[in-house]
C-alpha cells in the first residue's frame, strides 16, 4: 500500500516491479493488480517468473537475459512505464529513468551501493525518484497500512507467499543467504 500511495498511483497506469519474485515484490504486483494497474515484473528464475504471473503480473521479464530491458521498452511501447518499484537501485536505477513515461516515477525501496545518473534523464520527462523506507512512517500510517493489508488479506486480493523458513538459531545463515542467493521466491520467514 504504501509503496503505490507514494507513488500517487492512478488506476489505468502501468508499473514495473523489480524483483517481483521476493516477499516485496509479490505483495506489490497483488496491490497494484487490486489497484487497476498494468503489472510488469521482473524475476531471475522460472519458478519466480512463474509465480509472479501467478500473482497478478501481466508480463513478467527475465532480468538475467542481457537485453531484458529492451523486451520491456518494446512492451510497453513510447509511452513508457507510469511507476518502477526499484528493489535494487544500485544495479537498474540509470536504466529505469530510460524506461520511464513523461511525469513518471521510480520508487527506491532498495539498493546495495551508489550508482551514478544523469540527471537530463529526469529533466527530459520531468520525471521523480522517491526514496521509501517504511520505518520512516508515523505511527498512524503504520497503523493505516496495517489495516489496509489485513483488509486485503481478509477479502484475498493480498495473498502473501512464503519462502525459505529458518529456525530463529539459524538467523546468520538466512541472512547471509538472502544476501548471496540469486533471486527470491515468497517472504523469508524466522521460526521462532
Amino acid at each position: 500500500m504504501y509503496l503505490l500511495s507514494s507513488a500517487h498511483v492512478k488506476a489505468g497506469e502501468s508499473v514495473l516491479v523489480h524483483g517481483a519474485s521476493g516477499g516485496v515484490g509479490l505483495a506489490a504486483c497483488q496491490i497494484a493488480r487490486a489497484y487497476g494497474l498494468r503489472v510488469l515484473g521482473t524475476a531471475g528464475t522460472e519458478e519466480g517468473r512463474n509465480t509472479v504471473l501467478q500473482n497478478g503480473a501481466h508480463e513478467v521479464f527475465n532480468h538475467r537475459e542481457v537485453n531484458y530491458m529492451d523486451k520491456i521498452k518494446k512492451s510497453v511501447g513510447e509511452k513508457g512505464i507510469d511507476v518502477i518499484i526499484e528493489m535494487l537501485a544500485n544495479v537498474n536505477l540509470s536504466k529505469d529513468l530510460n524506461l520511464l513515461s513523461h511525469g513518471g516515477r521510480v520508487i527506491v525501496v532498495g539498493s546495495r551501493g551508489p550508482i551514478e545518473i544523469n540527471p537530463r534523464d529526469t529533466m527530459a520527462k520531468e520525471s521523480s525518484i522517491i526514496g521509501l523506507a517504511l520505518y520512516s512512517s508515523t505511527k498512524e500510517e503504520f497503523q493505516q497500512f496495517a489495516a489496509a493489508l489485513q483488509a486485503g488479506m481478509e477479502v484475498g486480493w493480498l495473498r502473501p507467499v512464503i519462502g525459505s523458513q529458518y529456525p530463529l538459531e539459524k538467523v546468520v545463515q538466512a541472512h547471509e543467504n538472502i544476501i548471496h542467493s540469486s533471486g527470491a521466491t515468497g517472504k523469508m520467514i524466522l521460526l521462532i
